[in-house]
């Protein structure tokens, strides 16, 4: 019985003990609570808000990080519309604010392309014709907004510094030509340096098999690998979208130099919207062919269809960088930062679609989500470089790894084809 009583004597008194540590500690914790008040009543303005709102604190540090980042960066969207007339009458076409959309979307660079074959080729030597025209009107797009073309990797690092946006002047097919090997040089004074080797529909005389047709030629024909050799040859980087994979395996084993992709994605990643998703299949690579295309230092741009929002399209950048390494991947949009000069195609957009909710207006075009650059995503805040630089930074991207994607190794290619030349 003695050491029963002993024992609860014993109890009794750690609980004694405990009630006055607890004491102390709750008087310590009024006294800091105070402090801290007192402290936050001396704080005027935004000081007082942060500290009592840590998470506006957090955001605008990451606000300020993304802004870093994008002056730091040298961004670059390897496969950008910028809608011009191809047709003699039409010239000189509407006056476009590029400049100010480049400023608004963060990028440094724009592959500036457009395509003679929007709509059908009839007659010969109508191709070129159009090809002028397009390299014509964007003379005066560029005049008008005190741009200029970048014709090596130099003009672009220098431009970067100046925070002066710049344009590598891009193609999508090689209609032009029209079997007249002697063009790629006219092509190249004009300051052409991104040559998209097929298009939509095959040339007057076919370069290869286009990965949405039908295949014809086992690849590349014989004219077609006398243009990869004439890029080699100038100093022209080469762009293998809409290549089947016949005619991307065999553009490889002729190029002197590593080629891009510019627009793609994985046929793995087929977003939450089945109409594009269906439309988009053919259009996508396998992890198989990206490993080839990788393999021979080639880059493949990530677009930003097939994702819904700026996260889903780095959770696409970041699934291709996990197949083919993150030294081989960066971005091609297929957007457009200007307006449509016109309707692109019979595209008869459903409501699922379309932006808005008003953009059934009989008198309108709507607006297709996803066209616009700085509108890639619906009811996008910033413009498209912020956008997908925070997206990366919470996918998980180093900023070295940013800094890559985001242009550096389309700037690698880049030298690689112009350097010398």
């Amino acid at each position: 019985m003695i050491w029963r009583s002993c024992l609860v004597g014993w109890i009794q008194f750690v609980n004694n003990r405990i009630g006055v540590l607890n004491q102390k500690k709750c008087m310590k914790n009024r006294q800091q609570e105070w402090s801290r008040r007192n402290f936050i009543v001396k704080l005027t303005g935004a000081g007082a808000v942060l500290l009592l709102n840590p998470l506006m604190s957090w955001t605008t540090n990451e606000e300020d990080r993304v802004a870093k980042l994008v002056a730091k960066t040298i961004g670059i969207d390897t496969h950008n519309h910028i809608d011009v007339p191809l047709n003699t009458a039409e010239l000189p076409g509407p006056k476009v604010d590029l400049l100010g959309e480049m400023k608004k979307s963060g990028l440094s660079a724009i592959c500036m392309t457009f395509a003679v074959d929007y709509q059908k080729l009839t007659s010969p030597g109508e191709a070129y014709e159009r090809f002028i025209n397009g390299l014509d009107a964007m003379d005066l797009v560029l005049k008008s907004n005190h741009m200029q073309r970048a014709l090596n990797d130099a003009d672009i690092k220098i431009a970067h510094q100046k925070k002066q946006p710049i344009v590598i002047q891009s193609v999508e097919g090689a209609h032009f030509l029209e079997g007249k090997l002697e063009r790629m040089g006219v092509a190249y004074s004009r300051g052409l340096r991104h040559l998209g080797l097929l298009h939509d529909s095959d040339a007057s005389v076919p370069l290869g098999d286009v990965y949405t047709n039908p295949p014809q030629w086992s690849g590349l024909t014989a004219f077609g690998t006398d243009v990869i050799k004439e890029c080699n040859k100038l100093g022209m980087l080469i762009d293998l979208t809409h290549c089947s994979n016949d005619a991307i395996n065999a553009a490889l084993k002729v190029s002197t130099t590593p080629m891009v992709i510019s627009h793609t994605g994985l046929d793995t990643q087929l977003g939450n919207n089945a109409f594009m998703a269906k439309m988009m299949r053919p259009r996508l690579i396998s992890k198989e062919q990206a490993k080839i295309v990788a393999d021979a230092g080639g880059v493949i741009g990530v677009w930003t269809h097939l994702a819904d929002t700026p996260l889903e399209y780095a959770q696409n950048i970041r699934a291709m960088v996990d197949v083919i390494g993150v030294d081989h991947v960066c971005m091609g949009t297929d957007t457009k930062l200007t307006p449509s000069y016109r309707p692109a195609g019979n595209f008869n957009p459903k409501p699922e679609q379309v932006q808005g909710k008003n953009n059934f207006d009989p008198g309108k075009k709507p607006i297709r989500i996803g066209e616009r650059t700085n509108e890639a995503w619906q009811n996008q805040k910033s413009g498209f470089y912020y956008a997908v630089i925070d997206s990366m930074l919470q996918t998980g991207f180093t900023e070295d790894e940013i800094g890559k994607i985001g242009g550096g190794n389309y700037l690698r290619l880049f030298n690689a084809a112009t350097a010398g030349h």
